[in-house]
């Protein structure tokens, strides 16, 4: 259970903090302008449920194949890595605001869709891969779930109600620094156990 909790509360503060300022994030904004938040809320749910299932059973299938030394070391540089990503940021491309402002039917289709594609390769699955190859797949993919969930939640509710944009730099700096002490930490633990 201690194992679990670990997993959870690492995958859902390094997932909500990566999300912030994401693309994925300003496609929920864009989709609560057109859509209730209800069903904007589970399409973005469910899509990242499955996104990061697979994410995690990638990393778990890695954390017990490898060597956990050199995966603390590889972990720590993508983590380094996704810290410079970070400060780099994202924007929606026209493409995306447009597909987004166009969708028609249903919003948890049309949501869940969109977001499933745009979360394919995007940092947080890929930090979802790196936290389960040194962490429990289950917690660690409820934890990333709800992380981003709830950081779209927090996009949806702001752009909607607040009409107030997040500010994007201490956001963006925050981000970047918590993935650095991670990355840190990583590479440090991974040294110790090569050696």
């Amino acid at each position: 259970m201690e194992g679990f909790l670990a997993a959870l509360g690492i995958s859902f503060a390094v997932i909500f903090v990566a999300e912030l300022g994401d693309k994925s994030q300003l496609m929920a904004m864009t989709f609560a302008t057109r859509f209730k938040p209800v069903p904007v809320l589970i399409g973005i749910t469910v899509a990242t449920a499955l996104v990061h299932l697979v994410s995690v059973g990638i990393g778990y299938g890695l954390g017990t194949t490898l060597p956990t030394g050199w995966i603390s070391l590889v972990a720590g540089i993508a983590f380094l890595a996704f810290g410079a990503w970070t400060l780099r940021g994202d924007k929606l491309t026209d493409e995306e605001k447009s597909k987004a402002e166009r969708s028609t039917g249903s919003a948890i289709l049309a949501v869940g869709g969109a977001f499933f594609l745009a979360e394919l390769g995007d940092k947080t699955m890929l930090a979802t891969i790196t936290l389960a190859t040194q962490h429990g797949w289950f917690g660690t993919w409820i934890g990333s779930t709800i992380g981003m969930v709830a950081a779209d939640a927090l996009a949806i509710l702001v752009g909607r109600y607040l009409g107030r944009h997040l500010p994007e730099k201490a956001i963006k700096y925050g981000a970047a620094a918590l993935f650095a002490i991670f990355g840190i930490w990583l590479i440090a633990e991974g040294v110790i156990e090569v050696r």
